[in-house]
């Protein structure tokens, strides 16, 4: 059983967390030429700065670190959902001896479902935590602990807070590629029919299709570079959530759910680096290895 005569976890900014700013810095170009796109429809009506606006867009941000406001809104941003009674009621017993071990309300944070067939589980905010619907239905008590202790590891190390400040700067990034695609596609519709009756009519809707869709993929291109400058931070933040939890208690419960996605076959190291850039958690038997080595460790201590 975990130990639980230890002083209250605080939060605490560490390396990894301060490194998650870099794709953050990532975004932001091109979030300011976002807002700055849709200020200009916005200001037709409204007497408002560019910096003004800018500024009550990134502040509202901050709402997104509210309980409330994960409970509601983050979860489903992130395609999540409130738990069912029977999922609540196993989350909770395992969710309570996690809170017990570390001395922190339980109430403190919100716990959301994300509809999967994948052992998976993340940590977004300041307080939300979501498990895929298949880890709540097949892992066990203990191991569900484990999962679950990590999640709580990221928030104490404030791994979150950088990752959700990107998630929301990312929708103004989204929202204005997608209605690039639409227009594209109605410059090509439009170009169709100019073409029958102007060759300069084809050829100006054809450049105007052209250069909203290098600016849509442009936009969309940024974003990618920003995660993927974010999982390769994200595998260090990781591990040292890993370390976090051996040091909770939790280490040979986290150990067995991470053998559970070995068993399953994908638990090995990427070969191309393509794929490995793709991927935001190390290998499962690579942060098995790791737990065992400091667990023993501690034992020999």
């Amino acid at each position: 059983m975990p130990r639980t005569d230890r002083l209250q976890r605080q939060r605490r900014v560490d390396g990894y967390a301060v490194a998650a700013i870099a794709p953050l810095v990532a975004l932001i170009p091109a979030w300011l030429i976002a807002v700055a796109a849709f200020w200009s429809v916005v200001q037709l009506f409204v007497s408002i700065s560019l910096a003004l606006f800018a500024g009550v867009w990134f502040l509202l941000g901050a709402l997104l670190f509210l309980r409330p406001v994960q409970r509601v809104v983050l979860s489903r941003l992130l395609g999540a959902r409130t738990p069912t009674r029977a999922e609540r009621d196993t989350l909770q017993r395992s969710w309570q001896l996690v809170a017990q071990a570390n001395h922190i309300p339980p109430g403190r944070f919100v716990l959301a479902v994300a509809d999967s067939e994948d052992l998976n589980a993340f940590a977004s905010g300041g307080h939300l935590m979501v498990v895929s619907s298949w880890a709540i239905n097949n892992l066990s008590s203990d191991e569900l602990c484990g999962v679950l202790a990590h999640e709580l590891s990221h928030h104490l190390g404030m791994h979150t807070i950088a990752l959700t400040v990107s998630q929301w700067l990312t929708i103004p990034i989204v929202l204005l590629a997608r209605i690039g695609f639409v227009l594209q596609n109605i410059a090509h519709a439009a170009t169709d029919t100019f073409a029958q009756r102007s060759a300069w009519g084809a050829f100006i809707g054809r450049t105007v299709a052209g250069v909203i869709t290098i600016v849509s993929w442009l936009f969309l291109a940024v974003i990618t570079l920003s995660q993927y400058i974010g999982n390769a931070v994200g595998k260090g933040a990781e591990f040292k959530a890993d370390e976090t939890v051996v040091a909770m208690g939790f280490g040979k419960q986290l150990r067995n759910a991470l053998r559970i996605v070995i068993e399953s076959g994908n638990g090995e190291r990427e070969h191309r680096w393509q794929d490995r850039l793709i991927t935001a958690h190390p290998p499962a038997r690579t942060r098995v290895a790791r737990i065992d080595a400091q667990l023993r460790s501690n034992s020999r201590r």
